[in-house]
């Protein structure tokens, strides 16, 4: 079964607000058995236009996992503080097996 990905390209403009959220998202993962790939590293935009200053890359077990996660109520009661405190965009891709 191939792996469930979450991606999401952020440009925060509420740092408190958003370090809200950042502190509760990975309870939530973790019960979904996700884990943390990528959370805002170094990176470099090699072609096109460049992401949003934050990337984060959550993996799940399956991309329907990773759909239960997004739609779960723990983090649909939380999502609303990312979306209010950043812009960006962030989708859910099935990984290659």
């Amino acid at each position: 079964m191939a792996k469930g990905y979450m991606v999401a390209q952020i440009d925060v403009h509420d740092a408190d607000t958003y370090a809200k959220y950042t502190a509760q998202t990975p309870g939530t993962v973790a019960n979904f058995d996700g884990k943390f790939i990528v959370r805002a590293g170094q990176w470099e935009s090699l072609e096109g236009d460049a992401p949003g200053p934050r990337v984060v890359v959550i993996e799940f077990p399956s991309y329907a996992r990773a759909k239960e996660w997004y739609n779960s109520e723990e983090y649909q009661a939380i999502v609303g503080l990312r979306q209010g405190a950043s812009t960006g965009s962030a989708f859910i891709v099935e990984g290659a097996d």
